[in-house]
């Protein structure tokens, strides 16, 4: 296990002098291998080829594109207009409409920070003018974002699916449930904390007519279609999530340059510009995580940690409940992405070994992993809502607590109640 020690401590000093997560472990893998000779140095240039050479790995930059296309695209205003014509006659209905808008928008984006900053942008300023407290806007919307990684499509999900080698179709379905119950719970939250704060008593609007919600709904629609298609093909056989991926391109190109007429031609290089530097250093990562994960799997070091969970316990949920705390920690100072591409090949064989299922086990890793992106050290939605709502990030700490409470419940029920998550497959099925 010499080796083992090596390849991690040379992978967190990398990271504690600011190395880039995706060379740190890079430097990692090649720095054990010239030590101790545990693997060929060609593991590497395999990894660089094999770990890229995947048609569903090709359904994250679409995806990305489509979020950022309908995002620059006027999509969120329209969603904010629907959101008030249903709840602007509730007490504290901008905090409603921010966390719904925010699940609508997680089907169209799949990613947490893209959500909060598209959504957020719009709402944090409406709510703290219509007396909110700063630090409770920008932790609403944060939150909300993190909708973002688990109603599909996400692009945790594919990522987990490619590592996994399970059906990224399965894996959207199980997403869907875990994804209402968080949004439902972050909803009456916000309700109860805003009637006893008196937090949105200014924006009470009169209950919209009928004709009003029909209005909004209209202007709407494009953007609640695009889920509908995108899924419903998905679901119904039509194309794969990969092809899904370019449909959402091609839908959102249209609808925002030709129906709302709010992208121009000339912001299409800018949009292109963003997506490819999200990508590029994704798919670094993803190849120096293939090299990290095979260089582990060789020195049996998933072999070896599974071995000793089960010196230590028998049961799948007390194996289910020092992982959901490994990965609440792991969440603490890692995105998702990056979590799962070096987590998931040292877990996946110890969920199989205690014979959790591999869809339910996804849902459970994703939403460990989301609730550290409201996490400090790292929280990127906690940062961005902060930076939106111009209050430093410590204030927030005020609101935290209270969301990460209900975050966590809700993982223990998806955690422990698998048909939360699996119900929908086996419908499907």
């Amino acid at each position: 296990m010499s080796g083992a020690w090596l390849v991690f401590v040379i992978f967190f000093v990398c990271l504690f002098i600011n190395i880039p997560i995706a060379f740190s472990l890079g430097i990692a893998v090649v720095g054990t291998i010239l030590v101790t000779s545990a693997a060929p140095m060609t593991l590497i240039t395999q990894a660089l080829v094999t770990s890229v050479d995947s048609f569903t790995l090709l359904a994250i930059p679409f995806f990305v594109l489509a979020g950022d296309i309908m995002a620059t695209g006027g999509i969120s205003q329209k969603l904010v207009n629907f959101g008030k014509s249903l709840f602007g006659n509730i007490a504290g209905s901008l905090g409603i409409i921010t966390v719904f808008c925010c699940a609508v928008f997680a089907a169209i984006s799949g990613s947490g920070p893209a959500t909060v900053a598209a959504i957020g942008g719009i709402l944090i300023p409406y709510m703290i003018k219509d007396g909110y407290e700063r630090p409770f806007a920008a932790t609403l919307a944060a939150v909300g974002g993190c909708l973002g990684p688990i109603i599909p499509p996400s692009i945790s999900f594919i990522m987990f699916g490619v590592v996994a080698g399970v059906s990224i179709t399965d894996l959207f379905l199980a997403g869907v449930v875990p994804g209402l119950l968080i949004t439902v719970s972050v909803i009456i939250c916000s309700y109860i904390v805003s009637k006893q704060k008196g937090f949105g008593v200014k924006a009470v609007e009169k209950k919209t007519s009928l004709t009003g919600v029909l209005r909004a709904l209209n202007d709407a629609k494009w953007a609640l279609l695009m889920p509908i298609i995108i899924l419903g093909g998905i679901y119904g056989g039509v194309f794969s999530p990969t092809e899904a991926s370019v449909v959402a391109c091609v839908y959102g190109l249209i609808i925002s340059i030709f129906v709302h007429r709010e992208l121009k031609i000339k912001d299409l290089g800018a949009v292109f510009g963003r997506t490819a530097m999200t990508i590029g250093s994704c798919l670094v990562l993803v190849t120096c995580a293939k090299a990290f994960g095979e260089l582990l799997t060789l020195m049996r070091v998933p072999a070896n940690v599974s071995d000793f969970i089960q010196s230590v316990t028998n049961s799948p949920a007390v194996v289910l409940l020092l992982i959901n705390i490994l990965l609440l920690i792991v969440g603490c100072f890692m995105d998702p992405v990056s979590a799962i591409l070096i987590l998931a090949p040292l877990l996946i064989p110890i969920a199989k070994t205690f014979g959790i299922d591999l869809i339910h086990f996804g849902a459970v890793m994703v939403i460990n992993l989301i609730i550290g992106q409201v996490t400090p050290p790292v929280g990127i939605n906690l940062f961005i809502g902060s930076k939106i709502a111009e209050v430093s990030i410590e204030k927030t700490f005020k609101w935290l607590p209270l969301f990460l409470g209900v975050l966590i419940i809700d993982l223990m029920l998806i955690t422990y109640i698998p048909a939360l998550s699996t119900w929908l497959v086996q419908i499907a099925r």
